[in-house]
């Protein structure tokens, strides 16, 4: 099973869902790219996932572009700007879903409070990825 994550910068949401995707199948092709890269994971997203035994301290960002003549069997958007950039990629796609999650790096306030928002969002990723990879 090939699986392509899609986000706008690749820092945060996405690879949260890649980490999440690979410790539940590890079997599995699984890579994560965004229209937009930034220049590193999200510092935040790797410690909430560091939290529950998942490290993506070696991912980066990378763009769509690395991923658009390759065959994929799903491909998930996470954020709405990716879903309307989705038609942009050109690669073969089997199954197209978007599954929106809320961007946590526009979290403010007390560090505790931007820590939970982060928290908040891995645990839904977490929830919403287990339900699809148990309907394929």
């Amino acid at each position: 099973m090939r699986v392509l994550i899609l986000c706008t910068g690749n820092s945060c949401r996405s690879q949260m869902a890649e980490g999440i995707l690979r410790s539940l199948h590890p079997s599995w092709e699984i890579e994560s790219a965004g229209t937009r890269p930034e220049k590193e994971v999200n510092p935040y997203a790797i410690q909430v996932m560091k939290e529950i035994d998942i490290d993506i301290s070696s991912h980066h960002p990378k763009s769509t572009t690395l991923f658009t003549r390759e065959a994929f069997d799903i491909v998930v958007t996470v954020c709405d700007n990716a879903r309307e950039n989705c038609p942009v990629f050109t690669g073969e796609v089997k199954q197209r879903l978007h599954i929106g999650f809320e961007d946590p790096a526009a979290a403010r306030g007390t560090e505790a409070e931007v820590i939970a928002k982060y928290r908040r969002i891995r645990d839904e990723i977490k929830t919403a990825f287990l339900k699809l990879s148990h309907n394929l």
